[in-house]
């Protein structure tokens, strides 16, 4: 990605460069940059939860982070690092400061290209079932989104590659543009009168950071408001097309990184101060440039994908079976059975058995345990019930059978009824 640029196409040099015991700088920068391209990498987990094989899942990690993503990158970012050999992209003016396009965008692409090829969760757009699906813990989502936005900081802020007077601007305009990204859809929500999703706020608040990570060193506050809200806007309308178009993505990671980082990265042209972003082109040259490398990492990314794992999917299916993925891949993938899914095991076994001997497993300090522990007190109870009504019901059963032969002893000892 770094290495000396072959007609600024793909680097020929330094392909494992000594960093465990190496100079700093490359030590340094190896390290943020590998973090960035984890990023692309984990971006597209989220759009295909709960149906990917995992096997297949680390090999679209081997694919992006091997050669979609790097080879993408050297084409925008070559040369950042000592201002020579730049990528093609790079050469003809794109900018993307920190990644709207680069590592944003790519993920988004390949996340669109998957999620194409193994259709929607079963029940997820089902005629019986309008509601959307909910997420299992919205606490632990709302933190996981908090995270984000400290990571964010060093994201942007680190992209100056120098602790310099850029650094501090550059986060505020990365904080406003997420705070802008956050209020938009409580305002357009309260405004109509409707009750305001968490999983909009999340997803507005990472939209609005996506958005301004390609122009937050160019561009003022204001802006940087507008360009938060205006991402979160992009990330609702690409969301509502998702919806309508029948396209799973389980976290919204295609709104979210493709569509927002697809407008940040416009953005520079549309908000940018042309003098800081130093490429000397006038504004709509500039925006021709941004849509230049918007389409190639489209075709790149979302093309190469496609068709790499279309042709998998003919022979290893990407997908997993339908019982393991209605048993949940966290059992079906990786054995990690849990106090819940034993709780749910004994349930449909007494269902598909009517066995109310059968126990569920108690786990005493745990809160499903609790539940597990209440339920073998039931079926407890419901079984001695039925205990007791069979033995009434015998005991029905024997008077009649009683009192019939005593009929027909009667019957018979005197057959005229006299």
């Amino acid at each position: 990605m770094f290495g000396h640029s072959h007609l600024g196409w793909i680097g020929i040099t330094a392909l494992a460069p000594e960093v465990g015991q190496g100079d700093m700088w490359p030590v340094t920068f190896f390290l943020f940059q590998a973090m960035f391209c984890s990023t692309a990498v984990t971006i597209v987990s989220g759009a295909v939860a709960e149906r990917m094989r995992f096997n297949i899942y680390l090999a679209i990690a081997l694919l992006v982070s091997g050669l979609i993503y790097p080879i993408f990158g050297h084409w925008a970012w070559n040369g950042i690092d000592v201002g020579a050999s730049t990528g093609w992209l790079a050469a003809i003016g794109f900018v993307d400061f920190a990644g709207s396009t680069v590592v944003h965008s790519v993920g988004g692409w390949v996340s669109l290209a998957a999620v194409l090829i193994l259709g929607p969760r079963i029940g997820r757009f089902s005629n019986k079932r309008r509601s959307r699906f909910m997420g299992y813990d919205l606490p632990l989502a709302l933190l996981g989104t908090l995270l984000l936005w400290f990571g964010w900081f060093g994201f942007n802020g680190g992209s100056v590659l120098a602790l310099n007077e850029q650094v501090p601007g550059i986060i505020v305009n990365t904080l406003l543009a997420g705070s802008a990204g956050l209020v938009t859809p409580i305002v357009i929500n309260i405004s109509r009168g409707r009750q305001v999703p968490v999983t909009a706020v999340m997803n507005g608040s990472l939209a609005g950071l996506v958005a301004i990570t390609a122009n937050c060193h160019v561009v003022s506050a204001t802006a940087a408001i507008l360009i938060g809200a205006i991402g979160c806007l992009w990330m609702l309308a690409a969301e509502a097309l998702l919806e309508r178009c029948r396209i799973d993505d389980v976290v919204g990671a295609i709104p979210v990184h493709l569509s927002a980082g697809i407008w940040g990265t416009l953005a520079v042209a549309l908000f940018g101060n042309l003098e800081l972003i130093g490429t000397g082109l006038s504004r709509p040259a500039q925006l021709g440039i941004q849509l230049v490398g918007i389409a190639t990492a489209a075709v790149w990314a979302f093309g190469l994908t496609y068709v790499v794992l279309w042709n998998v999917n003919r022979y290893w299916p990407l997908r997993v079976r339908r019982r393991h993925e209605q048993i949940g891949l966290n059992v079906a993938e990786h054995g990690a059975v849990s106090d819940l899914v034993d709780l749910f095991t004994t349930m449909r076994r007494q269902k598909h058995t009517g066995d109310l001997s059968l126990r569920a497993p108690v786990e005493r300090f745990t809160p499903v345990g609790q539940i597990a522990a209440r339920y073998n007190q039931v079926i407890a109870a419901l079984e001695q019930a039925l205990a007791r009504t069979d033995a009434i019901v015998e005991q029905a059963i024997e008077a009649i059978i009683t009192v019939s032969q005593r009929d027909l002893q009667i019957h018979s000892i005197n057959p005229a009824g006299q």
